[in-house]
């Protein structure tokens, strides 16, 4: 394994200890950020390069899932390229899914420049399926973890509506399970009746079921080798993901059902 820097490891320490300094708040609620890893400060500063390149009508606040929709194969079940040209290729979209981020660090990025000076349409939210990985953080501290992202994505982009989506089904473990079902649900009843000004709320775990259990078909993860626990959803169940949100999206977007 290749030692980091000293530089990064002191910038990571440097966030944790920051985060533990706020002990009224679950460090799901915190910004942290993840530059002592190259390649994510190197995202980061990329996507605000993008940002300031091109126009923004419509963006994605995520992790790993959402991230996918760069990815161009080699196999035709995570060959995602098409899909986000289908659906989101003309209306100036922007991904900012970053793999393996927790709330906190999708907080510290939009804290950080990432919806800075621009204005889009809508936000889709997709995030918190890490906080129940190795992080292991309770539901409370995760529900907070995302609202404290809906709160800091609405103060930045005041203009913007939001579609927050909750937290969508795995095969990791019975706690993971519960524990996502009682985040959604939680989620569900304060952003009922878009209660939250500007948000509107969907929970789409249904689609990923059938028979009343996770149907790991639509998932990657188990074509991998070694195979590893339904996690993120092939391009099939992405397509299916998309497609449930399309009508709510061009609602919220003003334009054309892209399922046509």
């Amino acid at each position: 394994m290749t030692s980091l820097p000293r530089r990064s490891l002191l910038l990571g320490a440097a966030a944790m200890t920051a985060a533990a300094a706020r002990p009224r708040l679950p460090l799901a609620a915190v910004p942290i950020a993840r530059l002592y890893e190259t390649w994510w400060r190197e995202r980061h500063q990329a996507k605000l390069a993008e940002l300031r390149r091109v126009p923004v009508e419509l963006v994605f606040l995520g992790d790993s899932i959402t991230q996918d929709y760069e990815r161009n194969g080699p196999a035709p079940w995570g060959d995602y390229r098409p899909l986000w040209q289908r659906f989101y290729g003309d209306r100036h979209a922007l991904n900012l899914g970053f793999n393996g981020d927790a709330t906190s660090h999708l907080l510290w990025r939009i804290e950080n420049g990432e919806v800075a000076g621009i204005t889009p349409r809508a936000a889709v939210i997709l995030i918190g399926a890490n906080n129940l990985g190795r992080l292991h953080w309770p539901a409370d501290a995760n529900v907070l973890g995302i609202d404290t992202v809906v709160a800091a994505t609405r103060r930045h982009l005041p203009r913007t509506k939001i579609l927050l989506l909750g937290i969508l089904p795995s095969q990791r473990s019975a706690w993971a399970s519960q524990t996502t079902a009682a985040v959604n649900q939680a989620l569900a009843a304060r952003y009922a009746r878009r209660a939250v000004p500007g948000v509107t709320f969907m929970d789409i775990g249904h689609i990923f079921m059938t028979g009343g259990r996770l149907d790991t078909s639509l998932f990657a993860d188990p074509r991998l080798s070694p195979p590893e626990p339904p996690l993120h959803p092939t391009v099939k169940g992405q397509a299916l993901m998309a497609a449930a949100i399309e009508p709510t999206l061009a609602g919220l977007m003003g334009d054309r059902n892209h399922l046509g």
